[in-house]
């Protein structure tokens, strides 16, 4: 995030009782969705309508690599979210020039947090953010752990998304450069 000094999974692998599920998920499903067609258009224009990607159901787009079939296109998009879900969802976000925030990670894979539509949820964003973090995650700020600004809020917001996603994938489309 802005500013980030360090991420800290702080996790003591003998207190995990049986009912925590491996890999730690964060318990925050926002109650609204952003639009598609939206997320589209903005992962278009920052590739510079130069990249193909795969559109998950949530929005977690996959860049994938120039002349993939739509099969092999699918197993890379799949195994990217999987690689982010299986290692640690760290982040690299990005505010963008239109006002947005881009969330990249350490896959080919981003979320764009729309602004508007972070600010028409923002009480639900404020409040739930926090639950956005995973069981005895612990991320350091510059105002503190686990202490975060609208940035960072709306990028917890975006990787939740993520989660979900990669907990239940489902392309929803198949972006190619035209």
């Amino acid at each position: 995030m802005a500013g980030l000094i360090g991420v800290i999974a702080a996790r003591n692998a003998t207190a995990q009782t049986p009912q925590q599920a491996f890999p730690p998920v964060p318990s925050w499903r926002p109650s609204f969705s952003q639009p598609l067609d939206r997320v589209i258009d903005r992962i278009s224009y920052y590739t510079n309508g130069r990249r193909d990607f795969a559109v998950f159901r949530n929005g977690t787009c996959v860049l994938l690599h120039d002349g993939l079939a739509d099969q092999e296109a699918t197993e890379f998009s799949l195994n990217a979210l999987s690689g982010i879900l299986n290692y640690h969802p760290d982040v690299d976000p990005s505010p963008m020039d239109d006002g947005n925030v881009l969330v990249r990670y350490n896959q080919p894979a981003v979320n764009v947090v729309l602004h508007d539509i972070a600010e028409a949820h923002w009480s639900e964003i404020e409040d739930r953010h926090l639950d956005g973090l995973t069981p005895d995650e612990v991320v350091i700020t510059p105002l503190g752990p686990n202490t975060f600004d609208t940035f960072g809020k709306q990028v917890l917001l975006g990787r939740t998304y993520m989660f979900m996603d990669a907990l239940k994938p489902e392309i929803a489309e198949i972006r190619r450069v035209r």
